[in-house]
């Protein structure tokens, strides 16, 4: 069978051979896909039918090889307008169809060719569906893939696996943050200033905050409350990000608890925000990732379908208020599938969080009002 010019890379350079090998002994065997060459990190899978280039873009996935569970990837190819951040961060990619040639209209080349321009290692031709139920049942683990000349005797692979640093005790949000301050502009009319302290920000977050009025000052994951309070903010906002929650520094959100300004949190900032307040954190199992993940607002009883993307959550009371040195303090939101806590909120001062990602590139967007909820405490606090 012959292919265009326009087909994946993988097909023109005739697919090398390749392997994953989880660090548990099990091996899975395909072609190479993007990169030829070597690739470690922790694997993971995420259940959404599309947004793989938002997916692959996103911070949250440093050092992370992503496993999708939907079986046709690289349909839509890639375009220049629905990155995340600046680069791709997954440390390799697992597919299991890849697509034979892009179709959409704002396709400017395919999946593989931007994978291998990135060096991003990945493999196709695998069962990810039995994949997936292995790291369901087994939970996330260290894995390597590898293609081309590196691929070797599988027991010399799983030794090098078991050498790769695990996820918990990794602090990775400084690896991903920005290193120099920059502003994103209000859309429209400014209505307030917000610090955002990026831990692996996305794109699309100072953006829906930007359509509400908002300027935007986004800050280095290291920067100091003087630093912050230089921007003279109405609100803060922690941003998402890669890594354990409990090598966060606490400092800058207990000084902005102590002085009340407006706080809304979301993913690894819902988890520091939950450790500033005296609540544990924890690894979940396998976590959660996906753009398909049912949570309700206690609040409204409101069921909202979410976009998540964490592997670790907040050890906090779900039937409960809790005292903390910063006032009352309960779980606003819950997560169906498995009563992870979704959300914080307190009950005395300013400040709100959630696990999962109410921006939504690329969807679904039934979280949006919580940047509504964000304006709505900063004018209470303004007035």
């Amino acid at each position: 069978m012959t292919t265009s010019k326009a087909g994946n890379a993988s097909q023109r350079r005739g697919a090398a051979p390749a392997v994953l090998v989880l660090e548990d002994g099990r091996s899975f065997r395909g072609r190479a896909y993007g990169a030829v060459g070597e690739t470690f990190g922790e694997a993971v899978f995420n259940t959404g039918m599309t947004g793989y280039q938002e997916t692959l873009t996103d911070p949250s996935y440093h050092r992370q090889v992503v496993v999708m569970t939907a079986p046709h990837i690289g349909n839509t190819g890639v375009n220049d307008e629905d990155d995340e951040s600046r680069r791709i961060w997954v440390a390799g990619y697992v597919v299991r169809d890849p697509a034979r040639m892009p179709s959409n209209w704002r396709s400017r080349r395919t999946l593989d060719e931007e994978l291998e321009r990135q060096g991003v290692v990945g493999i196709s031709g695998v069962d990810t569906r039995a994949l997936t139920r292995h790291l369901r049942e087994r939970g996330a683990m260290r894995v390597g893939i590898f293609s081309g000349e590196s691929v070797a005797d599988e027991a010399a692979l799983l030794a090098r696996v078991r050498e790769a640093p695990q996820m918990t005790g990794a602090d990775l949000a400084a690896e991903v943050a920005t290193e120099e301050p920059y502003v994103v502009p209000a859309i429209g009319t400014k209505r307030f200033t917000v610090a955002a302290v990026d831990l692996g920000i996305k794109g699309m977050t100072p953006h829906r905050m930007a359509e509400r009025g908002i300027e935007v000052h986004v800050l280095p994951a290291t920067a100091t409350a003087e630093e912050l309070y230089a921007t003279a903010p109405d609100g803060v906002f922690l941003s998402n990000g890669p890594g354990d929650p409990a090598t966060a520094d606490l400092s800058l959100v207990q000084e902005v608890l102590a002085r009340r300004t407006p706080l809304f949190g979301i993913c690894f900032g819902n988890q520091i925000l939950g450790r500033a307040l005296g609540f544990g954190t924890y690894k979940l199992g396998y976590g959660h990732r996906g753009i398909n993940q049912p949570v309700q607002d206690r609040a409204t009883g409101k069921v909202e379908i979410t976009a998540h993307n964490h592997g670790f959550a907040v050890d906090a009371p779900l039937d409960a208020v809790s005292e903390t040195p910063y006032g009352r303090a309960e779980v606003s939101h819950v997560c169906l599938n498995d009563g992870v806590v979704e959300g914080l909120r307190l009950l005395d001062r300013p400040a709100f969080s959630v696990q999962y990602h109410p921006e939504a590139a690329a969807g679904p967007h039934d979280a949006a009002y919580l940047f509504d909820r964000f304006v709505q405490l900063m004018e209470g606090q303004r007035a």
